[in-house]
C-alpha cells in the first residue's frame, strides 16, 4: 500500500505546501518525517472508545489564507468573540487553513513579547521555534499526532520575555468554514523565567457543507517562577470531529491552570496533560462539557509528577443529555523520586436522559511513598427530590431542571477568573442545553 492511499497528503505536495509558506529547510525536513511516521502509527487507544468508527480522515486540502488589514473584514460568526478586542489590544484570528488577521498591542511588542502565527515566527525567530516544536506532543505518539506534525498550519507562537508580566489576556480565534480546507493549527507558548500570561482561544465553525477533522495540538513550556494561564472554548459543530491534544512542561516553582470548556456538537477526544518537571510545580485544570444528541466524548486531563514537592488539582464536570457518551478520565502519576508530592482530582457526569451515558474513570499511578494523593468521582442523574422541591416553590419544571445543572456545574465555573470567560460559558451551556 502507498504513501499516497493512506494518507490525506504525499510528500510532493507537502513539499509545495512547505516552499509556498517560505518555510525553513529545517521545518520542512520535520513534516517529512512525521508524514514517514504517520504511514506506520496506528490510531490513539482511547478508554472504551472506538476512534476507528470515527470520521478521522476528513482532512480536506491546505488552502492558502487571504489576509486582511482590518477587523471589518472577519465573518459574521465570530464578531461576538471579537468586540472585547480593543481592550487588550492583542489578537489572532485563523480561518481555515491560515492566519488572516495578527495584531500585538505596542506596549507588549517593546517588552519583547512575541505573539505571531507559528508560519511567520518559524521564519524570523527559527532557533527558537526549533527548540521546542513538537517537544512535548511528539510526532511519534501515534498516527494523529504525526499527521498533525506533518500537516499543521496557521497557528500560534507566543514568547514572554523573562520578568515580563502580561496583565491583558491575548486571544486568539480559530474558525472552519469551509469543509474542503485542512483545518489543524499549532499552539506553541514559551514563558521564560518569572514571566506571567494569560492566553484565551476560541474554536468556532461557520456553516459547512460536509464533515471536516481538527487535528490540534498546544505546546506550553513554562520556566522556572513563570505563570501561565491558559483558557480554551471549543464550540464546533455536528459536522466537525475534534481531536486535540494539550501538554504543558512545567519548571521549578512554576505554575499551569488550565480552563477548558468542550462545548463541540460532534465527536470530540482531547488530552490535557501537566508534566510537572520542576520541584514545586503546579498545575489546576478545570474542564467543563456538555455533550448532546449522540455525541461520543472522550476526556482525558493528566497530571504527571517529576518534581519533588509539586501539586496537581484536576477538577471536570459533564453534563450529558440524550443519546450522548462520555468516558471522563483523570490520571495522576507520581513518579519515583517525586517526594512531598500532592495529587487531588474530582471528576463528576450528570446524565440528563435514560439514554445518556457516562463514565468517570479515576486513576492513581504511584511509585512514591511520600506523597498525598485523592480522587473522588461520581455518575448519577438529576435527583427528583431536587426537582420536586423547586416545583414546589412555584418553579416550572424545565426551569428547575436548568437550575440543578447550574448548581452542578457552579463549581467549576465560579471559580474560573475571567469574567468574559464566565459569561460566555454559561451562554454556551444553555444553547448546548437547548433553553
Amino acid at each position: 500500500m502507498t504513501t499516497q492511499t493512506i494518507l490525506p497528503v504525499d510528500a510532493e505536495s507537502l513539499k509545495v505546501i512547505s516552499k509556498r509558506n517560505n518555510e525553513p529547510d529545517w521545518l520542512t525536513e520535520l513534516r517529512f518525517k512525521a508524514l514517514e511516521l504517520a504511514a506506520q502509527l496506528e490510531l490513539p487507544k482511547l478508554e472504551k472508545t472506538r476512534i476507528d468508527r470515527w470520521n478521522t480522515q476528513a482532512y480536506g486540502k491546505y488552502q492558502e489564507a487571504t489576509v486582511i488589514q482590518s477587523l471589518d473584514g472577519v465573518p459574521n460568526s465570530i464578531q461576538d468573540l471579537i468586540k472585547d478586542h480593543e481592550a487588550s489590544g492583542s489578537l489572532i484570528v485563523q480561518r481555515n487553513s491560515g492566519v488572516v488577521y495578527t495584531k500585538l498591542s505596542p506596549e507588549l511588542s517593546a517588552q519583547g513579547v512575541i505573539f505571531t502565527d507559528l508560519h511567520t515566527a518559524a521564519r524570523e525567530h527559527g532557533e527558537l521555534v526549533k527548540t521546542y516544536l513538537h517537544n512535548a506532543v511528539k510526532s511519534d505518539e501515534n498516527s494523529v499526532t504525526a499527521l498533525h506534525a506533518a500537516l499543521w498550519n496557521g497557528g500560534v507562537f507566543l514568547y514572554v520575555p523573562k520578568n515580563v508580566e502580561v496583565t491583558t489576556p491575548l486571544q486568539a480565534i480559530f474558525l472552519t468554514d469551509e469543509a474542503q480546507a485542512t483545518f489543524a493549527p499549532h499552539i506553541l507558548i514559551v514563558a521564560e523565567m518569572n514571566s506571567s500570561v494569560t492566553y484565551v482561544d476560541n474554536y468556532v465553525s461557520g456553516e459547512l457543507d460536509g464533515d471536516i477533522l481538527h487535528n490540534g495540538a498546544a505546546e506550553v513550556f513554562i520556566k522556572a517562577g513563570a505563570k501561565v494561564r491558559y483558557a480554551s472554548v471549543h464550540q464546533l459543530g455536528e459536522s466537525v470531529t475534534d481531536l486535540s491534544y494539550r501538554r504543558a512542561v512545567v519548571e521549578n516553582d512554576a505554575s499551569i491552570e488550565w480552563i477548558v470548556g468542550e462545548m463541540n456538537s460532534g465527536d470530540t477526544m482531547s488530552n490535557t496533560n501537566s508534566i510537572l518537571k520542576g520541584n514545586g510545580s503546579t498545575t489546576d485544570a478545570k474542564v467543563i462539557a456538555v455533550g448532546s444528541g449522540a455525541q461520543k466524548l472522550n476526556y482525558t486531563t493528566q497530571a504527571q509528577h517529576f518534581g519533588k514537592s509539586s501539586t496537581s488539582q484536576m477538577i471536570t464536570r459533564a453534563v450529558i443529555r440524550e443519546k450522548a457518551t462520555a468516558i471522563i478520565n483523570g490520571i495522576t502519576k507520581i513518579e519515583k523520586g517525586a517526594s512531598k508530592s500532592d495529587g487531588q482530582q474530582t471528576e463528576k457526569v450528570l446524565m440528563l436522559s435514560p439514554k445518556a451515558r457516562g463514565d468517570a474513570n479515576p486513576i492513581l499511578l504511584i511509585d512514591e511513598d511520600d506523597v498525598t494523593a485523592g480522587h473522588a468521582a461520581s455518575v448519577g442523574q438529576v435527583n427528583p427530590e431536587q426537582i420536586f422541591y423547586l416545583m414546589s416553590r412555584g418553579i416550572s419544571r424545565s426551569e428547575a431542571e436548568a437550575l440543578v445543572i447550574y448548581g452542578f456545574l457552579a463549581p467549576v465555573v465560579s471559580q474560573i477568573p475571567l469574567e468574559g470567560l464566565q459569561a460566555q460559558l454559561q451562554s454556551l451551556v444553555e444553547r448546548k442545553l437547548g433553553q
